[in-house]
């Protein structure tokens, strides 16, 4: 029987009684690029890190490919927000791209040439290759993302989350990840997208998750990214604007 890469029931968290998420359960289809998309404070990269178990949740379930996600390290790559990485760190792109390879060789045998060629390959699938000596802090913002996506490729996985790798990139950079993404979907993998702009889900995405504390709706883009249900995830802080029958989105920030 064909398991889902994701399942997630009735998942609540919290952040000083504050609820963040509130019996959040969904199933996720294979070989999909989804984003998640709601207003700030709506619980989606909470989203992913209680799935990950990097925090606690007060209920429910996940698991992935059936099993719970200890069991399943190996399947599942993440690219964390760029801001919560310290760059500071010294070392090499080179070495960050081989840390993705921990979970294959084991945290006490170092990895060798093939590990190494295998790192290369990824660097030079995000443009990176003449930077793999470089340090880390010296490279730009959008060279550090690419980085960490090079990294997520080194884990091979099956299942890959990644929190808001657009944000604060330049264009040739977005263009990089955003082909980088169907060539994992043409792979087969599932990849799940913090998304900050509404522009670009039609065009980036599959899938699409409406999240505001509480799960809204998900599914197909075209059934789910609505006039009707972004008004209901984003409340008063969207306006829906119709030109020539052409639907654009303008956040108020008031």
């Amino acid at each position: 029987m064909q398991t889902n890469p994701l399942s997630i029931h009735n998942m609540s968290v919290a952040y000083q009684k504050k609820p963040v998420l509130r019996n959040v359960s969904f199933e996720v289809p294979e070989g999909k690029l989804i984003g998640i998309v709601g207003p700030n404070g709506a619980g989606k990269s909470t989203l992913i890190k209680a799935a990950l178990g990097l925090i606690p949740r007060l209920s429910g379930d996940v698991s992935i490919y059936g099993k719970p996600y200890a069991e399943q390290r190996k399947m599942v790559g993440y690219v964390p927000q760029r801001e919560s990485v310290d760059w500071d760190f010294p070392t090499n792109a080179l070495d960050v791209v081989m840390m993705g390879r921990y979970g294959h060789l084991g945290w006490f045998k170092r990895p060798g040439q093939a590990e190494k060629r295998f790192a290369m390959e990824c660097l030079a699938k995000v443009g990176m290759t003449e930077f793999a000596d470089r340090q880390i802090s010296q490279l730009s913002g959008g060279q550090q993302q690419r980085i960490f996506l090079a990294r997520a490729l080194a884990q091979d996985a099956k299942l890959y989350f990644m929190d808001e790798p657009f944000v604060g990139v330049d264009a040739a950079t977005e263009k990089a990840i955003i082909t980088l993404l169907n060539e994992l979907k043409m792979q087969g993998k599932t990849v799940l997208v913090v998304h900050h702009d509404l522009a670009t889900v039609k065009e980036y995405f599959d899938w699409v998750m409406l999240l505001n504390v509480q799960l809204l709706d998900f599914g197909p883009v075209e059934q789910t990214f609505t006039a009707d249900k972004l008004q209901q995830t984003y409340g008063g802080r969207l306006t829906i604007l119709d030109h020539d029958n052409q639907s654009s989105m303008i956040m108020n920030t008031r």
